[in-house]
């Protein structure tokens, strides 16, 4: 990879220099840690460029890993996906795929140290009775009745656990802290379910799963990981990734530090309601172009360069907070201006017939991708009969429209000739269907001769050649800044109208385009052709994003 987005100096890089200029560590290695039970959203591009961002920045190694502990939501799709996600944005882990999985039997053996320590057992409450005896933040939870069982007596009960002898909810494997604590998250945790399901790596080896909390920093400390970077939601469980360090005879020592997590308005990352979107048919799936996950702002049109950007633009802070959307539209939107070829896409056809043009008459005319960059270029046929869009044929001329196509003004096509409106046609409903006019010879990029020069450009294609395509306009899934923070259901806000398809003519060298190449269609909007669906025989491009930002999206 040659471009990573910018870490820089933040508070966690300056940590890791601090680290390795003391000699507390010699090299960093950092781990990008997701559970394999949905796609990762933009929240979790944030982590990825911040975990891969550190190793590049510290030339130190970033793993993945996939903390597959829960096989009733896990699924090998969303393992694909995640490392779609990853390299898209333009990251390598370092040395194979891992899984939390992959340690299951040295987990158990921990398991089974803590049983011997006197510092787990086996409880056979319900899970409503464990909630009764767990207390509230402002109660002390109880002793639950079997916490005194003997190592010996836990051990035998625990081996049972494995073989399956018992049925699921029968009992648990807990860890025995302090009843009396604080922290909830150490009023005896959950170490061992038993869950009889089918795993997508162990198959059936197995019938009782650790919970995260137990598996999370023992899984680091195989993996000698330095840094364990996570959000601001996992603080209150950093004691307890402390305390299964600190009692355990693991081989390294991984510290936790955490950050503030990306919250962006208009928008829900709640795998759970991400989930129910996909579920209820909201969207066409996890990678629909509407959802924020990162499937879906690549199927948008999104580039991983313009992604990363904008995580570099939000920053690395201490505390949670709510992003801007604008920020990341404006990311895409400026990335796009830079880098797009342009091309000519009529989405509002109205004919145009020039009469001094022979009916019969071709010709190919030569049009770069881009003013400023070495794009390439394309050649666009010029014929007698062409569409342009029908806002920009106005029956009177006005100062208001005086860059508009009106009778008696010229306006020059685009990469093509200055002509001139000579009448034009309107139907019964007074909706006007054809223009005609004349071309003005020799103004191949140059001016008129007469010095009469056109009032503005305009885009066209040939009638003859154009393609047909299909164009996804999407904009945003909420009305509501703020979906999933208010008293109602987010479902509530979902915008009815944030997918409209149209058909539109394109120039005929779109339809020949790759997947997921993006363009500006000129005075339209950026547009990418759809990563599954785009082909020479039915284009279809996706909005990615408007010229500019549409200031209707954030007026009350």
């Amino acid at each position: 990879m040659t471009e990573t987005a910018h870490i820089g100096n933040n508070f966690i890089a300056k940590i890791v220099q601090e680290d390795l200029s003391s000699g507390k560590i010699t090299k960093l290695v950092t781990r990008f840690p997701p559970e394999p039970n949905g796609y990762l959203h933009v929240g979790h591009a944030k982590s990825i460029c911040l975990n891969f961002g550190l190793a590049k920045q510290f030339n130190g190694d970033c793993h993945l890993r996939f903390d597959d502990t829960n096989p009733e939501k896990e699924s090998q799709e969303f393992i694909n996906a995640i490392k779609d996600d990853i390299q898209w944005l333009g990251f390598e882990w370092v040395g194979p795929v891992r899984y939390a999985s992959d340690y299951f039997e040295q987990l158990h053996d921990w398991a089974v140290e803590l049983i011997d320590k006197g510092l787990a057992y086996v409880c056979d409450l319900t899970a409503e009775q464990a909630r009764e005896y767990r207390g509230t933040l402002t109660e002390a939870g109880r002793p639950s009745p079997y916490r005194e069982r003997s190592p010996e007596e836990n051990r035998a009960l625990f081996a049972r656990m494995r073989a399956g002898e018992f049925d699921e909810g029968a009992c648990v494997l807990r860890a025995k802290i302090d009843m009396a604590s604080s922290n909830m998250n150490l009023r005896d945790p959950i170490l061992y379910r038993i869950r009889k399901i089918h795993h997508h790596q162990t198959g059936d080896a197995w019938c009782i799963y650790p919970t995260y909390d137990f598996t999370h920093g023992q899984s680091d400390a195989i993996e000698h990981i330095t840094h364990s970077v996570c959000t601001l939601e996992f603080e209150d469980h950093k004691p307890l990734y402390e305390w299964f360090i600190a009692n355990l005879s693991v081989p390294a020592q991984p510290r936790q530090y955490e950050f503030g997590r990306l919250n962006l308005d208009y928008t829900v990352t709640s795998k759970r309601k991400l989930k129910a979107l996909v579920d209820d048919a909201v969207v066409a799936g996890w990678d629909d172009p509407r959802m924020p996950t990162i499937a879906g702002m690549r199927r948008r049109g999104f580039t991983p360069r313009s992604v990363r950007h904008f995580c570099d633009m939000i920053g690395v802070s201490r505390s949670d907070g709510m992003v801007d959307v604008a920020m990341l539209e404006h990311a895409v939107r400026d990335d796009l201006n830079k880098h797009a070829p342009r091309a000519m896409a009529v989405l509002n056809p109205l004919k145009v017939i020039i009469d001094n043009v022979a009916p019969d008459h071709l010709e190919w005319l030569t049009a770069d991708y881009h003013h400023e960059l070495d794009l390439g270029a394309r050649e666009m046929p010029f014929s007698r009969e062409i569409y342009i869009d029908e806002d920009d044929f106005k029956e009177e001329y006005s100062k208001k429209f005086k860059k508009k196509f009106t009778p008696g003004k010229r306006i020059r096509l685009r990469h093509g000739y200055v002509i001139e409106a000579t009448s034009y046609e309107k139907d019964e409903q007074g909706r006007v269907t054809l223009v005609r006019a004349k071309r003005i010879e020799n103004t191949l990029g140059t001016d008129p001769e007469d010095g009469e020069k056109p009032k503005g450009v305009v885009h066209w294609v040939s009638v003859a050649h154009a393609k047909q395509a299909e164009l996804r306009l999407y904009s945003r899934l909420f009305t509501h800044p703020s979906p999933d923070k208010t008293d109602e259901d987010f479902m509530q806000y979902v915008n009815n109208e944030s997918l409209h398809v149209i058909t539109a003519w394109v120039e005929p060298a779109l339809a020949a385009v790759e997947a997921e190449a993006n363009f500006q269609f000129e005075r339209e909007g950026y547009y990418v052709a759809d990563r599954y669906d785009h082909s020479a025989e039915k284009p279809v491009f996706n909005l990615t994003i408007g010229l500019r930002e549409d200031k209707s999206l954030t007026e009350g």
